[in-house]
């Protein structure tokens, strides 16, 4: 947070009435690092930190001197002890600090503020630290060999801790910082200033390629800064290249879908596929001239990632509505596939009556065979029973503008797959629907009814949340260092084209598997 304030008070060091200008920054630190940070942001600007004083309660004082005789007087101190802003936190645990800064003239406070704000958002030292230790396996698994110090990287993916842990990972196992690319996904993750802000100081590059200008529903803005971020991917990739490195990109299908596996653009030379939608996305796309590691369907993902998926899924839409009553109430699940299983057994566990809506048969096989109520269509199912939520998990439009009319008053939509609800996101409902910060948007629709989409329109459980547990992702993060090793590696050994069977052979000899249940599950 940053904030402009002015003041006619009188300071020694500015005789009369001039007029002062403050600026306002709360950040986070180390314990004993406030005046570290301060030097750190002085020698960036071609400034200089002079009388520093510091008390045992963490406060202290500075003065800082520019060029042609400018200065800034900088104090600082601690708030009162707070719980921590992440997952895992270290001992001592970061402390949130109060940075002052004044002077007679607002330009360079401004620009001293910036680096300061820039500064105290990224994750300290001691975060950093205790995310890395939360991930045995990831770390276990990244030891140094010779496979990625000819190789650079671009990460997109969700701008959380596990991806804090992946890429230390990598590090550790040999690439460069210097060389990784991290782009995030757009989603509003909880800490993702933090995360951004830790790249930027880790000596990465960082920036956002939002998911809506990949599935095409971005606005004008957005395709602007889209725009840049592809001009500036490309110049990286022409870098790398350049300098005798090939480019390993790890993503869910967006860059992929923007030309970066085929001839003609800056094409990278490998990829691993994160995510289903990604599948979906290169498949829309052709034939690519790059192999792909398809981690999407490996039964790593398949048999640990997604229990984790929806259970944070389940945490995040029972912390949403904190005043609601669900157990004994009807809800409708939208899609009986590898998460929407999971979902419906979730929400039976807590008491729900569950029916569920699929199009493929066999699912619907499946959910009648387990004990729900099933239906072919939306339709049938909303003739037949009234629920107080609806959530999506089918990655694709499972709401139509047909379907509006015949939901309940008052409804809930809960979407955690990319486009289930995308009719009120992205179509002309969307400019008369009211915000409710923290939870959702209310939409009116016709005949005097009303219904709440929770979160933004994207996958719920990484709205204003961090979603999955650090270990409960430490598995999936390993697999993908383990099969961004092999990939790397050997890259010949892996002709054009997606590979599924092949990772599920690489991770399954790697040991991630026996190492994972000593771990977490073996009680000796």
């Amino acid at each position: 947070m940053t904030q402009l304030l002015t003041s006619t008070a009188r300071t020694p060091a500015d005789p009369g009435t001039a007029r002062q200008h403050w600026e306002i920054v709360d950040g986070w630190a180390d314990e004993a690092s406030p005046a570290q940070l301060i030097r750190e942001v002085a020698d960036d600007a071609g400034w200089s930190a002079h009388e520093t004083a510091a008390d045992d309660a963490g406060s202290g004082s500075c003065r800082l001197l520019g060029p042609a005789g400018t200065f800034v007087e900088a104090a600082w101190g601690p708030h009162p002890p707070t719980a921590p802003d992440t997952l895992e936190w270290g001992t001592p645990p970061a402390r949130r600090y109060r940075f002052l800064l004044r002077g007679p003239a607002p330009a360079p406070l401004t620009e001293l503020a910036t680096r300061l704000g820039r500064h105290t958002a990224a994750l300290t030292a001691g975060e950093a630290d205790a995310i890395w230790a939360a991930m045995p396996l990831t770390r276990q698994f990244a030891e140094p060999d010779d496979t990625f110090p000819g190789w650079a990287l671009i990460f997109r993916d969700h701008y959380v801790e596990n991806s804090v842990g992946f890429l230390l990972g990598m590090e550790r196992a040999g690439l460069d910082p210097r060389w990784i690319y991290a782009l995030a996904k757009g989603d509003r993750t909880r800490n993702r200033d933090r995360v951004h802000a830790w790249f930027l100081r880790r000596g990465y590059a960082s920036d956002v390629l939002d998911n809506s200008v990949i599935n095409g529903t971005a606005g004008p803005e957005l395709q602007r800064h889209a725009l840049g971020v592809l001009a500036d991917v490309e110049r990286f990739v022409h870098r790398a290249h350049e300098a005798g490195r090939r480019v390993l990109v790890v993503d869910d299908g967006g860059l992929l879908a923007q030309g970066y596996g085929s001839p003609g653009r800056a094409r990278v030379d490998a990829a691993i596929e994160l995510t289903v939608s990604g599948l979906k996305r290169i498949e829309a796309v052709g034939a690519l001239d790059i192999p792909v590691v398809n981690l999407a369907r490996s039964g790593l993902k398949t048999c640990l990632g997604y229990n984790e998926i929806a259970d944070s899924c389940l945490r995040r839409l029972r912390a949403i509505l904190p005043g609601e009553k669900f157990t004994g109430r009807r809800v409708l699940c939208l899609g009986y596939g590898t998460l929407g299983a999971r979902m419906a057994r979730g929400l039976r566990a807590v008491g729900c009556r569950v029916a569920v809506v699929d199009t493929d048969p066999l699912m619907l096989i499946e959910a009648a065979e387990h004990g729900f109520e099933t239906y072919r269509s939306l339709p049938a199912a909303l003739a037949a029973c009234r629920p107080f939520l609806v959530i999506g998990n089918t990655g694709e439009a499972a709401l139509a503008e047909a379907d509006l009319p015949l939901l309940p008053d008052g409804v809930y939509l809960a979407g955690f797959a990319t486009k289930d609800f995308s009719v009120l996101t992205d179509g002309p409902l969307a400019e008369r629907a009211t915000p409710v910060p923290g939870v959702g948007r209310r939409y009116a629709l016709p005949h005097d009814r009303t219904v709440t989409l929770l979160g933004d329109g994207r996958s719920l459980n990484l709205f204003e949340y961090e979603g999955i547990p650090n270990r409960g992702y430490d598995a999936y993060r390993a697999g993908t260092l383990i099969a961004a090793r092999a990939l790397c590696r050997r890259p010949e050994d892996f002709p054009i084209g997606a590979h599924t069977t092949a990772v599920d052979r690489i991770i399954g000899e790697s040991g991630l598997f026996e190492a994972y249940y000593d771990r977490y599950l073996a009680d000796a």
